[in-house]
Order: C-alpha cells, then sequence, then structure tokens
C-alpha cells in the first residue's frame, strides 16, 4: 500500500499502518486515530491556518523572517545547545555523584544518531517547542538500554490517547522527500514528547497559532510594506491630477503611463531623471507619509512584543532603547537568563528524559549552567577560595572539585578536604 493509500485511509477514519520494523505496538487495538475536523490542528495543516483581520499568515518560515523572532529563538536554542547534559548516580540520602563514563552522556552531548550531531538536535527541539508548543523525538533502543534520539518535526507527529485515556501513543507521518517509508504508530515509552504551555495531556498551545498570530502577522505586514516603501524609492503613492480645461488624447495618456512605468521599473537607469509633465499636471499625493504613519514606532513596539512572548528582555536582542532591571554585570544578567527565560525550558527537558531514560530516582540526567552563569575570573577566584577554606573558615569544595568546574584535571590527594592552619569548627 502507497503512503498516498495510506494517509487516505487515515484521513476517512480508518487505522494508520503499524511500524514496518518494530510491529504493533502492545494493546495497540485501544488506539483510536482521529478524523481531521473543522477547527483541529490537523485541518489547518492541510487547509493553512486562518489569516487574522486580513494579516499575513504567520508560519515557522514567514516567523524567522522578522528578525526579533529569529533573534529571540536562536537565542534560546543556541544558549540550551552549548549546555552539557552530565549524568549522575542518586543515593537513598539523596547524595549525587557524577557518572564519569557512560555511552549515554555521548548520545545527549556529542550525537543523537548518525545524521544528527547533538548541537543541533536539541536546537531543533527547542525552536520546535518554541514555535509548535511541542518538541517530538523518537527514542532509539538497543534491548533496554538507549542508543539515540530522531528529532521530528511536530507537525509530522500527531499523539493520541488510548481509548481509556491512560496512556499515548504517537502517529508519524514519513518525511516528505523519503517515498519508501510508511506511517507508523509509537508507544509514549518510546517517544520523547516535550510539552509546552497549556498541555492538556495531548498537545500544547502553538505559539505561531497564539501568541504569534497577531502580534507576527503585524510585524509581517510592517516588514513587507516598509520593503515596498523603499523598494519604491521611499516614495508614496501618487496621483497625476490636471486642470480642468485640459484635455488628454489616448496617445497621451499613454505616454504619461509609459514615463511613471519606466520610472518605477528602473529600466536603462531613468530613475534618477525627472518626469517631463506638460498640460499643468501636477503630482498630488494620495497616501499618508512614512514619518504620519510611524512605521518606525509601529516596528519598534513589534519587537518589544514578541521579546516578551518570548520572555526574553529586548537588551538580549539588540534593543537597546530601555535599560535592562537585570543588573550591570556579565554574571548577574546570565544568572538572570538562566533563572527566567532558560530554566523552564531545562526542567521541561530534564523531566522527560528522566522519565523516559531511567524511570528511577537512583538515576538522572542534568543541564549543567555554570559557563552561563560564572561570573568574571577574579570573583570566580574569590569565590573557589572562599569554598577551599579560607583562614577560619571551613571548606565546603575539594580542590578536585573545584578544578572540575573550570575543566582542570585532578591532583594527587585533591579529593580530600584541606583545612587550613587556622581554621576553626563551624558555629
Amino acid at each position: 500500500m502507497s503512503f498516498r493509500e495510506k494517509v487516505g485511509r487515515w484521513l476517512i477514519g480508518t487505522d494508520a499502518a503499524q511500524a514496518d520494523s518494530g510491529g504493533p505496538i502492545s494493546n495497540s487495538a485501544e488506539v483510536a486515530l482521529p478524523t481531521i475536523r473543522r477547527g483541529t490542528e490537523a485541518y489547518e495543516w492541510f487547509t493553512g491556518m486562518p489569516a487574522v483581520a486580513g494579516l499575513p499568515v504567520v508560519t515557522d518560515r514567514s516567523a524567522l523572517t522578522i528578525s526579533a523572532i529569529w533573534s529571540c529563538v536562536s537565542l534560546i536554542a543556541g544558549a540550551i545547545s552549548t549546555l552539557p547534559m552530565n549524568l549522575y548516580n542518586r543515593s537513598s540520602d539523596g547524595e549525587r555523584t557524577i557518572r564519569e563514563s557512560d555511552d549515554l552522556w555521548w548520545v545527549l552531548n556529542e550525537e543523537f544518531c548518525p545524521r544528527w550531531v547533538a548541537s543541533a538536535g536539541w536546537e531543533w527541539l527547542v525552536l520546535s517547542r518554541l514555535f509548535e508548543g511541542d518538541a517530538y523525538a523518537e527514542i532509539l533502543r538497543k534491548g533496554p538500554r538507549v542508543s539515540g534520539l530522531v528529532p521530528l518535526h511536530p507537525r509530522r507527529v500527531e499523539p493520541v490517547p488510548w481509548k481509556d485515556g491512560s496512556r499515548l501513543a504517537y502517529v508519524v507521518y514519513p518525511e516528505p522527500d523519503l517515498a519508501d517509508q510508511s506511517v507508523r504508530v509509537i508507544d509514549q515509552d518510546d517517544m520523547l514528547h516535550v510539552p509546552g504551555l497549556g498541555f492538556n495531556g495531548t498537545r500544547s498551545f502553538s505559539p505561531l497559532r497564539h501568541a504569534l498570530q497577531n502580534v507576527g502577522g503585524v510585524a509581517l505586514a510592517a516588514q513587507n510594506y516598509a520593503g515596498q516603501f523603499f523598494a519604491n524609492q521611499a516614495r508614496p503613492d501618487y496621483a497625476l491630477v490636471a486642470p480642468v480645461e485640459a484635455k488628454f488624447d489616448k496617445e497621451k495618456i499613454e505616454d504619461l503611463r509609459n514615463q511613471v512605468e519606466e520610472r518605477h521599473a528602473l529600466r536603462n537607469g531613468q530613475a534618477s531623471k525627472p518626469m517631463l509633465l506638460t498640460g499643468g499636471l501636477d503630482i498630488k499625493t494620495i497616501t499618508l507619509p512614512n514619518k504620519d504613519a510611524e512605521l518606525a514606532v509601529t516596528r519598534q513596539l513589534q519587537i518589544e512584543e514578541i521579546a516578551r512572548i518570548y520572555n526574553v528582555p529586548p537588551f538580549m536582542i539588540g534593543h537597546n532603547e530601555k535599560t535592562t532591571s537585570w543588573g550591570s554585570g556579565v554574571a548577574e544578567m546570565g544568572t538572570a537568563f538562566v533563572r527566567y527565560v532558560l530554566r523552564r525550558h531545562l526542567n521541561a527537558f530534564q523531566n522527560e528524559i528522566n522519565r523516559k531514560f531511567f524511570r528511577t530516582a537512583s538515576r538522572l540526567a542534568e543541564f549543567d549552567t555554570f559557563e552561563l552563569e560564572r561570573a568574571d575570573l577574579k570573583t570566580l577566584f574569590e569565590t573557589f577560595r572562599s569554598a577551599l577554606g579560607r583562614a577560619g573558615e571551613k571548606p565546603i569544595l575539594t580542590r578536585d572539585e573545584v578544578r572540575r568546574l573550570i575543566n582542570y584535571g585532578r591532583t594527587p590527594g585533591g579529593d580530600s578536604f584541606e583545612e587550613t592552619a587556622n581554621a576553626k569548627p563551624a558555629a
């Protein structure tokens, strides 16, 4: 059965084909696949998202033509893609020890799968969450061991609850350029699904269809208008006004029309030469000039609105008209960026990875945000001196623990606490 036939069967409500390699999932008969109805996201995928008040439709591609959206998503996705993800063992008393050698570390930090380097995979997953609301990646396994991740486009994945609502299954449609693939159904244990705001047990709200639908549409309209304005040599529309007594034959009207068209088509370098108006003709502007339309102000407001949607301070995307209350130092701004912007995304990924990969409290994965939060070298080393125990103070870190934070090697005896000569017991 061809892919077209399989999609056709799904559209009329019949079951999707099962995966050719993995076979049907457990209790697959309990999965009721949906049909496309007006008002559903699947309906919008096939028919296009509705425009708002005649504004341009905001899609993932058109959104990235807006510099403020590009800056916000690249800032968040790029920052997360640079963070190492560490693996830990956790004892019953809560003490954690880092796992120095683990094949899963390679998957999470270097290579998701042969097609995906880890940094690009993390950027794609974050971008999916920022645009579509949900991020998906198929979990590859060799027996019980996780061997890789395959990021999926959110619009290729349809989460479907079982009839009793206890679990999810995922209908995965083939990539457009791969004709040999089939529609597959994947159990939730083999799908990394990182939801966003408004998750209802199946899907999250899509920022493209909610927060960005109006703001992004206005930004696109303003951007298109600005492009047309300057393509028109920064001149507004005008009309040629003739006195009442003037009479023009068809030949003269055609000659004037040719002058206008030739000038605006920039033919033969004629754009810099004036038009020759005869018969008392005058030029009258019929649209508001750029200043009156306040195009620049409108575009500035859209930058602030878009930054607010993604919770990114405008100064971090180059909008410096307003000051920040995040502090003046790099460390203060970096800490605030992690705390107020990145943390919600990091927690969502960590929670999903831990529950799908380990299913136990004794092992966990966690992003290391030290590099983003570290202070300048002087402040950093002052902090390390305090942690190692200054005169009259107890140490709280060993030398090797400090050296590990700055990617230095171990030293002999570096794992033991060494109190300073004048250290006193803590009160």
